[in-house]
């Protein structure tokens, strides 16, 4: 085995992978089931000459990103579920400032305070939260330990390509489990190499000042409707990812993603064996959301059946837009349990007997 292949819990390889991707600033807040993240930030910061801090508290851990992000180094905070929900001031002043920064969302069971076991009930929260005012995020949704590490490298690279704030979104069962995975090579990050980064300056010059970048577009808000509509359409035709799995014939299409997408996938590989077209959308991206997946939908399809663990489905309305609500949805939804493959595949038999509830 190679040095970089190695055993790794989920919330420990997207520390080390930030780490090995020139992350050099770690702040936040202890909360299960990511506090793996800051204790293992806590002793390999050090190692690389890096900062890693325990805030007082989220919202903290939150704003203590700008300094680092300003003078243009990779920074890191990490939260989950209830903690997440404290972020969202900080995050608008990020997209409002122009300033890349990788945050993570390591999901757990609410409403309030909720439980430590894993669920996927933050979608809406990260698809569409994030901040007051007209705030989008970009969000990635991992699916495996190995998935974790490569979309830590994705989501620097996505940050720093529009000078914005990125989201890794997965869900505790992803956290705390053990797989094999592969690392990247050590990279060291140039904190000089952009020109919007704060740095020394000569006497007359003058200096990047961090505040509203709408205050110095062309007539104030006139020009920043301009300019931010343009970075979220750019985003939102350039960073569609998603994975189609016998998408083409099949008679029902499944939606899924992190923990719930792996099941899914086992799912369509026994109903296909009992000779029933099963196929599968997963969402490696929910913002922007993956609407170019759905045109690969074939007409035979009589049904998609979405599958979270969200009581209330809360894929449904962007799946019902992907698809000009032109298919039936149906759910399969749980809360803190991890789907199982008979029940989706009896589901999908159900929507083909014409036996299941449409949630739409």
């Amino acid at each position: 085995m190679a040095d970089n292949e190695v055993i790794m819990k989920g919330n420990e390889a997207l520390a080390e992978a930030a780490i090995r991707n020139g992350c050099r600033f770690f702040s936040g807040y202890p909360i299960t089931p990511q506090t793996e993240v800051l204790e293992y930030m806590s002793w390999r910061m050090q190692e690389v000459g890096g900062q890693a801090v325990q805030t007082e508290d989220e919202l903290c851990g939150a704003y203590m990103l700008f300094g680092a992000s300003a003078a243009g180094g990779r920074v890191l905070s990490t939260s989950a579920g209830p903690g997440f929900a404290l972020y969202q001031e900080a995050i608008s002043y990020l997209v409002g400032s122009d300033l890349p920064a990788v945050l993570v969302d390591v999901s757990r069971i609410g409403n309030a305070l909720g439980d430590i076991s894993q669920s996927q009930g933050d979608y809406e929260l990260i698809r569409k939260g994030n901040g007051h005012g007209d705030t989008m995020v970009i969000a990635l949704t991992p699916a495996s330990v190995q998935e974790i590490v490569e979309f830590t490298g994705l989501a620097y690279e996505l940050a720093e390509k529009y000078k914005h704030p990125v989201i890794i979104l997965y869900d505790a069962a992803i956290g705390q489990m053990m797989e094999g995975v592969t690392l990247p090579e050590m990279h060291e990050h140039d904190i000089d190499q952009y020109d919007w980064s704060v740095k020394g300056i000569k006497s007359g010059e003058h200096g990047r000042k961090i505040t509203n970048v709408s205050y110095f577009c062309d007539n104030m808000y006139v020009g920043y409707e301009t300019y931010l509509r343009d970075k979220y359409k750019a985003i939102t035709d350039n960073e569609q990812r998603w994975e189609n799995i016998e998408v083409a014939d099949a008679e029902v299409v499944l939606v899924a993603y992190g923990i719930s997408s792996r099941v899914c996938k086992e799912a369509v590989k026994v109903a296909r064996e009992e000779g029933v077209k099963l196929g599968l959308i997963r969402l490696k991206t929910i913002t922007p959301f993956p609407v170019k997946a759905f045109e690969e939908i074939g007409p035979d399809c009589k049904g998609i059946e979405l599958v979270e663990m969200s009581v209330k489905g809360q894929m449904t309305d962007d799946v019902a837009l992907a698809t000009k609500c032109n298919i039936p949805l149906y759910g399969y939804f749980t809360s803190y349990e991890v789907p199982e493959t008979k029940k989706v595949i009896d589901l999908a038999k159900d929507i083909l007997a014409g036996k299941a509830e449409e949630v739409l």
